[in-house]
């Protein structure tokens, strides 16, 4: 039986933590909305070029063309045991765009694991990171300190916060995620499909949580 799974969770659940370890657990291939959108227009395939005329123009990319290559990666050999799907879906739209796409190959969505986070600690998770500007090695000031404040352990280049965690933007990014994800967790509820996982709980117990839905 294929094992096809859509992790959800807000910015700072740690999806990308989990989303390795269940791959490996399970042997199935783990597709990201993002790295699919890089490949496509590294590649310069039809559909990364499509996307890039809108990205361009400074729009966001259709439905349709990221269910076109999400629908394009599905038919690779690799998905054949199943797929952890992770960004996608990100609408009810997409969500049902997602179950056609499945039933053409007698296949269908196993469960949805949703690792609930409270916001104010997702905000903790992400707001404290800084990066080294030699190597990009990353620290949190409370989860994981540098030796010296400021400066990498590894190479001594100095460390800098992102734009994209410092506070004011971890927020915003939050509350977009909330408002456009309500929708979905909603839908897959009613199907009967999501799983909420404690994510305040350790890395190990988060895992056995998850699989403890999936197996």
């Amino acid at each position: 039986m294929a094992h096809f799974i859509i992790l959800l969770g807000p910015p700072g659940a740690g999806k990308g933590t989990q989303a390795e370890r269940i791959i490996k657990k399970l042997g199935i291939v783990h597709i990201s909305s993002g790295n699919l959108f890089r490949e496509n227009l590294e590649k310069e395939t039809d559909l990364g070029r499509l996307a890039k005329s809108y990205m361009d123009k400074g729009e966001l990319v259709p439905d349709n063309v990221t269910i076109a290559m999400v629908r394009e990666r599905l038919t690779k050999l690799d998905c054949q045991t199943g797929a952890l799907l992770d960004g996608f879906p990100r609408t009810p739209a997409q969500a049902k765009a997602l179950d056609k796409i499945l039933a053409e190959k007698n296949e269908s969505i196993l469960c949805v694991p949703y690792i609930k986070v409270p916001e104010d600690l997702s905000v903790e998770r992400l707001s404290g990171r800084w990066t080294c500007r030699e190597a990009g090695h990353v620290y949190h000031e409370k989860y994981n300190p540098p030796k010296e404040k400021g400066i990498c352990d590894i190479d001594g280049s100095p460390l800098y916060q992102r734009d994209d965690d410092k506070r004011r933007t971890v927020e915003q990014r939050i509350k977009v995620y909330s408002q456009q994800t309500a929708p979905l967790i909603d839908y897959y509820d009613k199907n009967g499909l999501l799983r909420t996982i404690d994510g305040t709980k350790e890395i190990d117990e988060i895992t056995e949580s998850i699989l403890k839905e999936i197996t």
